[in-house]
Order: C-alpha cells, then structure tokens, then sequence
C-alpha cells in the first residue's frame, strides 16, 4: 500500500475505509505511506500505538482492546490511533524493492507528519519492542508532542552481537524464502513465553496459532525493510535523562529483551518512571496477559486525572488489586504520581472477550 510517489510538501488521505468499528486513513509522508486506524471519539486525547515487527495493531493489540476493563480504561479516556510500520496493515501490498528503505529515524519523524495530519499536539503513546524504540525515539527528537509513554518489551540500546545476528538470519530466510515456517518460529519466539509457544507434547495456545495466521499475510519485503531499520538503530541511552514525560513500562520475565527493559528503566528519571514485571509471560504482555497491564495503567493514568469507569468496584478478572501497588505510587509529586517499580504474578490466564 506504500507509494513511492510520496510527497515531501504534505499528506494526505489516499484510502478511507470503515475497519472492525475504526476508520482507516492511509496518509503519504515524505517517507512513503503509512495507515492509521482510528477508533474513538476525536474530542478525547489521542492515543498512538506501534506495534512490534511484522505485527499491525490487530496482532499486536488486539488481546488488550479485546479485554473489557482495558478496553473500558482505554476507550473511556481516549481516541486510539493505531500507526502500522510501512507495509504492515492488513491486506498490503509489497513495496517496491527500489523505493529507499526508511531509517528508524525516518520513521520517527512519519509520526509527526500522522499527528500533524490530524492536527494532533500532543499524544500519549504506547508501544512494543520494536514499536517502543520508535516511539521513544520520537519522544526525545520531540518531547514536546509526547504526554507519556507506555512501553512493552522496549529497546533504547543498539543490538547486542546475539540480536544482530538473530536479525541478521531472520533477514536472508525473509530475502530467501519468504515468510516460511522456520522465520514464523523465530517470530513467535520473540513475542511469546515457552509455556504458550508449546511443545511436542503441549500444543499452541490459541494466541500462537492466531498470530501464526497473521503472520502468513504479511508481505516478506515490507517486514524485512522494517527489520533491517530496526536492526540498524543507534543506542539512545544518553537522551533517556531528559525524557520528563512519565513512563510505564512492562515485560514479561521470560522476554528475549527483558535485559534490555532492566537496563532502560534504570536510566529513565525515576520519580517518573515504574517498571512492571510480568512473570510467565513473553515480550507480547498484550496479547499474552494483557489483564496484567490494567491496575497500572490505571493508577499511571490517574496522574492525568483519567479514570476507568467504575474502577474503584473491584475486578474478579484483574490479576492485580490495589493492595499489591505500592503505597509511594500515590505520593503526589511535582509531575504527579510517583512511580515505584511493581512486579506482577499471573496465577492463572483468564481470556479476554471482544467487546
């Protein structure tokens, strides 16, 4: 769905369809075209996500609109707008292996052409792994369009010599042979813990198989251009102090980049920043235990005077309660909430139901 007749002058609204209850907007950038899906009333506070590699917001986010609280917390207080990497929204067509591959910076400033579009200041933003640099890249080259950040399974480090050469072989099996068996199960290893994975004897859980489905859609050209730009970014440590907007971050303990959180939160500015370890579960807390980012988000969210409706009437399906936050999170501070790092145990996995 790219175009490589983009425009650097402005955007504009190619495509406009009606989506699963959101409305699809492809704009051209000056780094080629990009689709936001909507959803929510335009009066509220904009919401933007970005999803992890070779996912879109239907495989990335899914599992946390789909939970009712979440969605409750989410949709109550805001109007989402689901950003998907170039190539990456459903039913896309394969880029033109000529046009100029977009550098993580390139799709850092994409951002800003999207919110000026839709003559949007300033955003609170959520996003995974690959979609959490992007996100946080952009909320240092322009802290002033950034309320927050929620950030799953983040990077802020250049590769390690393991994930380079990880990514590096994801690369040539998607130059070589397309979207194949092998490349799905390093794929589905990056987003999901062992215990939903399954082995000879256990089978896939159902969010492994559905992502699997997901995956066969995707084009082989578009996901490596995005892996190749991510497997190329610049380590963004040093610029993490002056980042003065909260934020929440969560992974999962049995995360490939659950090193690379520990080691971003502790160069965040703590009176603003928590961590929320997540136990038995891998990068994609989203789709995997989703019901574990909920009373965060809403004692983070409540610095920002949102509320869940209802929230103080207790949820038999939240695997946290408000005796398991620390009472420091509710210190008033300067900038609001003061956020100390929580950890989470799932005892057991409740499914979300669609809304």
């Amino acid at each position: 769905m790219a175009d490589s007749n983009s425009s650097t002058d402005s955007v504009s609204i190619d495509v406009e369809t009606i989506y699963l209850g959101g409305k699809e907007h492809v704009i051209r950038t000056g780094c080629g075209s990009v689709s936001v899906i909507v959803y929510g009333d335009h009066e509220k506070p904009p919401l933007v996500t970005y999803p992890d590699l070779a996912l879109n917001h239907m495989s990335c986010f899914q599992g946390l609109f789909f939970c009712p609280e979440a969605a409750s917390l989410l949709l109550h207080s805001f109007c989402i707008y689901h950003i998907s990497p170039p190539g990456h929204e459903l039913g896309a067509a394969a880029i033109h292996p000529e046009d100029p591959a977009p550098s993580v910076d390139d799709l850092a400033d994409q951002i800003v052409e999207v919110l000026n579009f839709f003559g949007l200041r300033s955003v609170m933003c959520m996003g995974v792994t690959a979609g959490a640099y992007i996100l946080t890249l952009f909320a240092l080259k322009h802290r002033e369009r950034v309320l927050g950040l929620i950030l799953v399974s983040p990077l802020c480090r250049a590769p390690s010599w393991s994930e380079w050469f990880f990514n590096k072989v994801m690369s040539n099996l998607l130059y070589f042979y397309g979207m194949c068996g092998l490349l799905k199960d390093f794929l589905l290893y990056r987003y999901f813990s062992k215990e939903v994975r399954g082995t000879a004897e256990v089978p896939e859980s159902d969010i492994v198989q559905a992502c699997r489905r997901l995956l066969d859609q995707r084009q082989s050209i578009n996901i490596l251009r995005f892996l190749q730009a991510i497997n190329g970014r610049p380590d963004i440590t040093q610029g993490l102090k002056k980042l003065q907007c909260r934020t929440l971050i969560f992974v999962g303990d049995s995360s490939p980049f659950h090193s690379e959180a520990l080691h971003m939160t502790a160069k965040l500015d703590r009176r603003v920043s928590a961590l929320v370890e997540v136990q038995e579960c891998g990068s994609m807390v989203t789709e995997e235990q989703p019901h574990a980012m909920l009373i965060p988000m809403e004692y983070f969210l409540m610095g920002y005077g949102l509320y869940r409706p209802n929230q103080f009437s207790g949820s038999p399906r939240s695997p946290l309660s408000p005796s398991c936050i620390a009472p420091e999170l509710l210190s008033p501070e300067s900038m609001g909430l003061k956020l100390k790092p929580i950890k989470t145990r799932i005892e057991s996995k409740v499914p979300g139901a669609q809304r």
